[in-house]
């Protein structure tokens, strides 16, 4: 006889099954290792202020996984408001990590890819609403071009008022499969182009689909980005590489704003027992 799981009952999310095992094996080490818990602390110390970076992409109500309602959105931005989070730029990280700047208590830098339209129609006023920074990491060939992604006028709005724009590359191209002389055209020619528009210069990008290795984090330094960042799932502090940053993915699930508590409130966890940084 075969048993079936009933309606009724609710699915579990993989990756909370896997949390809830490591949970158990951790709880041992936590009772039977103070020693080791000391020497993490002391590391954890000596690598300064632990930056949460959010990762966004669209805040629609389409019912894909990259799309993150509207609604939630201003929940999640309500919750971080209510809790004591403050939002910094990419700049403020930067400076920090340098050690010429301090960050403010609980910091956040929310970021979303690509570009597009509903970044500027939906997320905007609601970080507008909450007094919040954003940044945007831009597709350069995309803006004032398909319809479904934001201009350069909207752009350079937000860009001075409070929301960063800066590099996706030209094309968003999976970088891992360029030659170097596509790399540094994706990296160089994004980087004039958001320039010329914005009137500024733009210092920082973020990997297409996230794929990376060492050698194009070294293009990314040569073409004269201060730091990048990529879809790798932690926070950032001062161990981490400056042309490879952690960031915490955001999407839509079947409980999207329970599931963004959660993952916010487990990073520590992971960090501490060595499960996120490697």
């Amino acid at each position: 006889m075969r048993f079936r799981r009933a309606k009724s009952e609710p699915k579990i999310a993989w990756w909370k099954k896997i949390l809830l095992v490591v949970l158990l094996l951790a709880l041992p080490l936590l009772a039977a290792s103070p020693r080791h818990m000391t020497a993490r602390m002391v590391a954890d110390s000596e690598n300064g202020t632990k930056v949460m970076i959010l990762n966004y992409h669209k805040i629609d109500d389409m019912n894909i996984s990259l799309s993150v309602p509207p609604e939630d959105f201003d929940k999640q931005m309500k919750y971080l408001y209510d809790h004591g989070y403050h939002t910094i730029s990419p700049d403020d990280l930067y400076n920090s990590l340098e050690g010429n700047a301090e960050l403010p208590e609980n910091p956040v830098l929310i970021t979303f890819d690509d570009g597009y339209r509903d970044n500027y129609e939906n997320a905007y006023p609601i970080l507008q609403k909450y007094g919040f920074k954003g940044t945007i990491f831009v597709i350069t060939s995309f803006l004032g071009v398909y319809p479904n992604y934001i201009t350069w006028g909207m752009a350079r709005e937000m860009d001075a008022n409070g929301i960063s724009i800066e590099s996706h590359t030209v094309d968003h191209k999976s970088m891992t499969d360029l030659t170097d002389e596509q790399l540094r055209s994706e990296l160089v020619d994004s980087k004039r182009k958001a320039e010329e528009e914005l009137g500024h210069e733009v210092d920082y990008m973020a990997y297409p689909t996230g794929t990376y290795n060492l050698h194009i984090a070294q293009l990314v330094k040569e073409a004269g980005y201060k730091a990048a960042f990529t879809i790798k799932y932690g926070n950032v502090d001062k161990a981490s590489n400056i042309y490879a940053l952690e960031r915490v993915p955001i999407f839509q699930t079947e409980q999207t704003n329970k599931d963004f508590v959660e993952r916010i409130r487990y990073i520590p966890l992971f960090e501490r027992f060595g499960w996120v940084k490697s």
